[in-house]
């Protein structure tokens, strides 16, 4: 017997437009994916994908319509390594697996995944790119995040963290270039980062350009993003990056997230997990995750205007775990 699959396409309004970097995001695309056993009990998930990857809702749903007469009851989230590449459209197959996986042998994905339970978790509060003034209300608005993530660009980055202290002098800062950087506006940058309290700087230069990091010291860890997908990518990080920033979209799924996250502990790689946005459903697997990490980022349902039935909580900036209504 093989698994039912059905793919829904998606669109979520978000709060207002979210700019980054490399693009200014308007609506967020989901796909959502159910899987059902011949007993009628259904797992689900989601996926945003990899957007510079190229990957859209369409081509996420095509990839997983053509696997989808190989799914069969027996199938297992190693198994997905070997029919799709890393990406969403993985990603969401191998999430809703854990979660049908669940309520078919009664217990819970932590687990499975070999966790002694969940706790709350710290996630980041992240501001969008923007002008001083723009930043300074989002930073009013961040107030109850402790941990604050600050997007930024090659041009757009000491002042706008001038405004964000200004506002939030407490917060723990994050600062996200999304690739923006050169190795000279990163030599030059750096010094000034300690006075504003940051604490790590995620991906600032362009993936493919990482060995210009090698051998270098800096006053702050830098996390790898873009230039951390699964596995594969981890030794080309060594001795360039202090920590990598776990994504599911990325990996193509929990199943290849928790075995990445295992090697860059070995590594000496500190964790994040991060996210491509999305509701509540793509941060509920992601939590498991964060279990592990040094860091979360999982703020994506902020947002948005709306969320999945049985959302996520947050409390005082603190993810609380999903319940087994949402997933898992």
């Amino acid at each position: 017997m093989t698994l039912a699959v059905k793919v829904a396409c998606e669109s979520w309004a978000l709060n207002e437009p979210f700019e980054i970097a490399r693009e200014v995001m308007h609506r967020l695309p989901l796909i959502h994916v159910t899987l059902t056993d011949d007993r009628g009990r259904s797992g689900h998930a989601e996926a945003a994908g990899v957007d510079y990857e190229g990957e859209t809702v369409q081509t996420m749903a095509r990839q997983i319509e053509a696997v989808a007469p190989k799914l069969g009851d027996d199938l297992c989230g190693e198994d997905l390594l070997g029919l799709l590449p890393p990406g969403g459209a993985r990603n969401a197959l191998d999430c809703a697996l854990w979660d049908l996986r669940a309520k078919q042998q009664g217990q819970p994905a932590w687990a499975a995944a070999g966790l002694a339970g969940l706790q709350p978790v710290l996630s980041t509060f992240t501001i969008g790119l923007g002008t001083p003034d723009e930043v300074r209300r989002r930073a009013r608005a961040s107030r109850g995040f402790p941990l604050v993530k600050l997007k930024v660009d090659a041009a757009r980055h000491l002042a706008l963290l001038q405004a964000l202290r200004e506002e939030r002098p407490e917060a723990r800062l994050i600062v996200d270039a999304n690739q923006s950087w050169s190795a000279a506006l990163l030599a030059r940058l750096m010094p000034e980062l300690p006075a504003f309290g940051v604490e790590l700087v995620e991906q600032p230069l362009p993936r493919g350009d990482d060995a210009a990091l090698a051998g270098r010291t800096w006053p702050i860890p830098l996390a790898a993003d873009e230039s951390c997908t699964d596995r594969r990518s981890l030794p080309a990080l060594v001795g360039r990056y202090q920590a990598v920033n776990i994504k599911l979209d990325k990996t193509g799924g929990l199943t290849e997230a928790l075995a990445l996250a295992r090697e860059a502990r070995e590594l000496g790689f500190d964790l994040m997990v991060g996210n491509m946005c999305g509701t509540s459903l793509g941060m509920a697997p992601a939590h498991l995750l964060a279990q592990q990490s040094r860091w979360a980022d999982l703020d994506g349902p902020l947002l948005q205007c709306d969320d999945r039935a049985h959302a996520m909580q947050f409390i005082g900036g603190f993810l609380q775990p999903p319940t087994p209504a949402l997933w898992g």
